[in-house]
Order: C-alpha cells, then structure tokens, then sequence
C-alpha cells in the first residue's frame, strides 16, 4: 500500500509518529563478545545488528609477492533467516551484500590509521538479525563502537543515518519535505540516501544514493543527514565515555 505523501508535511507525524526531524530510538552497547578483539550491538529503529573486529593479525605469506605497507580492511556482512519479511538466506555472491561490504570497508579504510599496522588485516564481520530501514547506516555505526572497542586507532568517529524526500523524482511538488532517519517502509516509497560523517563537522566519508531524486531537492536532503549524523556522533560518543567510566569504576574497585 503507498504512504500517503499528504501526511509529512513539516507540522505534522509521520506515520511511526515521529517529526521529519526525528531520529528513531537509538540502543548501543560495546564489548558484547567477549571472544573477540573489538564487538558491538546496536539498535536503530528496529533494525539490530552485531559487530565483531579481529585484528590486526599477520597476514599471511602467499608465494613471493609482495605485502601490503598498510593493514587492509577485509569486511563481512551476514543476514540472519529471519532479519527480512521474506525468510531467505543470502549467498556470498549476492550482489547487494557484496556492495555494502565494499562501501563499509572504504569507508574505514580512509579512516583507520591502517599504516600503523602493515602486513596486517583487520576483519570486520557484520551480523543483521533485523532489517527496519538504514541498514547500511547501522552497520557504518556498529562498526565504529566496535573498532573503538577493539583499540584501533583512527581519526574519529563515522556517524551516519539516512535521509530522504517526501516527494518521488517524477513528482513536481514543490512543497516536499526532507526526512531523516527512515523505516522500511519509507524506504520502499520513497527516495533516500544514506549519509556518513567523520567527526563532529561536516566532512562527508559515505554518501550512497541509490534512487533517483530532483536535483533541487538534494542539497536539504544533504543538510538533514548531516544534522542527523552530528546527533548520532554524539549517541556513539556518550555509549563509548559511558562504558569507559564502567571499565575505571571496576578498575579502582
């Protein structure tokens, strides 16, 4: 059944109850796995996933050739059966999680001090046991509180969140409005990018657009994502300071 574009307007809610410049409940929680090196859960929405980092290990000597001076970021992204409405696992060679997995590993890549570590990988695995809109950004946030946790130098946090327009690219409403943070549901009617900052500013590290959109209506879809990304920096940055008061409290007791 389409949304009805009718009720976005600035004034009133959404459909799950929110403004258009709401985020949705945010959960956070590091060093979940005890077995791993650095590991995450988060909650977007309803959107779950768990994070896991090994590394930075040796690589391994395959042959003669050369290794690499900086670590390489090697991702993995795997869906739980019942993460979609549709009970379906996911091969390795689907095309979609193999785009995400390059998107998050260039993403870090950039971002990691990775020359600090060479001949070395550093794995990234991503677990989705629920799928309710801005997975990618999900999986960009959980990665961070993960890496954190794992003690991997890098220059600052990644935030990210999407964004998208009340109005399709063939429509000439004049009056659409930007939306932050979008469902599942958003995401199916509606055009949508999904925007990642680096910091508290407004450096843009991943910017995916996959629908197509009026190019007037872009740059207050760009402004949203990135306010949204600053409100989500500050969420990592007060779960990481909130769990490294637990580790001093403990410590001292």
């Amino acid at each position: 059944m389409p949304l009805d574009a009718s009720t976005y307007t600035l004034a009133l809610l959404r459909l799950d109850g929110r403004r258009w410049n709401e985020l949705r409940r945010m959960h956070a929680q590091i060093s979940t796995q005890a077995a791993a090196d650095g590991s995450s859960y988060l909650e977007m929405g309803n959107t779950k996933v768990i994070c896991t980092v090994a590394g930075p290990a040796e690589q391994r000597r395959i042959g003669a050739g050369g290794q690499r001076l900086e670590a390489d970021v090697v991702v993995e992204i795997n869906f739980a059966g019942f993460s979609g409405l549709e009970r379906k696992r996911r091969g390795r060679s689907d095309k979609r999680t193999a785009e995400m997995q390059h998107t998050v590993a260039r993403a870090f890549a950039s971002t990691l001090f990775t020359h600090l570590y060479p001949h070395s990988t550093i794995q990234i695995t991503l677990h989705i046991l629920a799928q309710d809109g801005s997975l990618l950004a999900a999986c960009l946030n959980a990665a961070t509180l993960a890496l954190i946790d794992a003690g991997i130098p890098m220059s600052d946090y990644v935030a990210a969140c999407t964004a998208g327009s009340t109005a399709s690219y063939s429509s000439n409403d004049k009056v659409a409005d930007p939306l932050l943070d979008l469902n599942n549901q958003e995401e199916q009617e509606l055009p949508f990018l999904t925007i990642g900052t680096l910091g508290a500013g407004d450096k843009v590290a991943v910017c995916v657009m996959e629908t197509r959109i009026q190019i007037a209506r872009l740059e207050s879809m760009l402004a949203v994502g990135v306010d949204g990304c600053k409100q989500i920096r500050s969420i990592l940055d007060g779960v990481v300071r909130a769990h490294g008061k637990r580790m001093l409290e403990q410590g001292m007791t």
